[in-house]
């Protein structure tokens, strides 16, 4: 059965440090961004992430010094950063290891992993460098939970001529992250929109965590049950959190801050500028709520999705 938590709660209780997180979301979409600011409150280290293409979330997770180690596609934030601050800053200074993968090939990592199989096969990536150059060192590929090796090329075995695939490893992450925007009160979640990766990471994942914008009736989510994404038996946390992806997007319930995400660019550059967006941002709240105080009803209420688009139509991007 599911349960009902607060945010600190659930950081505490299945969040520890060294723990294998996988990020819902991507790049400035429906990022887990009150879980992610409870991570940093609460000081969580040596984290080992797994993300899709990825921004926000991971941005600030890196920048705040929780990560250890990344597998991940892509890391930016679109017109607001093609590549994201704090994680280009800690790759070029060797600040964190990191292995990229195609963003097929993260997608069908996490599909493996949600079908309980080791590896999954394609053909992405061949005669690119991802499959020459690998980012985890030997020691790290010793450790446990870490693959052997980065990926395997092989000939397939239903061929008799030469026919190359590429395997990649299944992922398993110890707690998956989600942001949705409806959850029952046993915890049956429903997103709308996008799922990305979202589902897949979260089944194969041993805990999952779920925020979400409201909570809802079980019986109303059963009048549509095609449309819903997890079963209530497989969420071990439930925390209701409003605009909790801001200041990334909600489909159907909020825009993503331009105003807020374009500040964070011109911030994150500078590594004291950083430290000071932490301390106010992140440090200098107790809650999300008051984080929500912080950035003001009228903000709010700026980004507010208009319902027939599921978005904010003539909100200023630039």
């Amino acid at each position: 059965m599911a349960k009902m938590m607060t945010l600190q709660e659930a950081v505490s209780t299945f969040i520890k440090n060294g723990s294998h997180i996988a990020i819902g979301g991507f790049c400035p979409a429906r990022n887990p961004m009150a879980t992610t600011y409870e991570i940093i409150r609460q000081e969580k280290k040596n984290l080992h992430l797994y993300v899709h293409s990825h921004g926000q979330s991971t941005d600030m997770l890196i920048g705040a010094g929780c990560v250890k180690r990344l597998e991940i596609a892509y890391g930016g934030m679109g017109r607001f950063a093609p590549t994201c601050v704090r994680f280009k800053k800690a790759i070029q200074n060797r600040e964190i290891e990191w292995e990229d993968y195609t963003n097929y090939e993260m997608t069908l990592r996490f599909f493996a992993g949600s079908l309980g199989i080791p590896f999954m096969v394609t053909k992405t990536s061949l005669g690119s460098d991802i499959i020459v150059k690998e980012g985890f060192s030997p020691e790290t590929r010793r450790e446990n939970r870490i693959a052997s090796k980065k990926l395997a090329v092989i000939n397939s075995p239903f061929s008799d001529r030469e026919d190359k695939v590429v395997l990649v490893p299944a992922i398993n992450a110890d707690v998956a992250l989600i942001h949705a925007q409806y959850v029952g009160e046993e915890g049956t979640v429903r997103i709308e929109g996008l799922k990305f990766t979202d589902v897949e990471m979260a089944k194969g994942a041993d805990t999952i965590i779920v925020t979400c914008e409201e909570i809802v009736p079980e019986s109303y989510l059963r009048q549509n049950p095609d449309i819903n994404c997890l079963p209530f038996f497989l969420v071990d946390a439930i925390v209701p959190v409003p605009y909790g992806a801001h200041p990334t997007s909600c489909f159907n319930f909020y825009d993503y801050d331009a105003q807020h995400l374009n500040m964070y660019r011109r911030i994150a550059e500078d590594d004291m500028s950083f430290k000071e967006y932490l301390k106010e941002w992140v440090y200098g709240v107790s809650s999300h709520e008051e984080y929500l105080t912080k950035v003001g009803i009228e903000r709010l209420l700026e980004i507010k999705a208009n319902p027939a688009f599921g978005f904010r139509p003539g909100l200023k991007r630039g």
